[in-house]
């Protein structure tokens, strides 16, 4: 799914919110806040595996140079 998809399922969640609440559908409501619950920590998770795949491959290549 990766980063793009996280952000994306946050915002369809954080849509889906405001569209539920406007309508008062209470079972919509809760299904988009547990997609918004569950994506916001996805797209966290995966930067910083990404960014500490970044710093790992930076030590890699020091390491190798000298």
């Amino acid at each position: 799914m990766g980063v793009p998809g996280g952000i994306i399922a946050a915002l369809a969640g954080l849509a889906g919110i405001i569209i539920s609440a406007m309508n008062s559908e209470w079972l919509s409501l809760a299904l988009s806040v547990g997609l918004f619950m569950v994506a916001l920590p996805f797209v966290r998770v995966t930067m910083m595996v990404h960014s500490a795949n970044d710093r790992l491959d930076a030590l890699e290549k020091k390491a190798g140079t000298k």
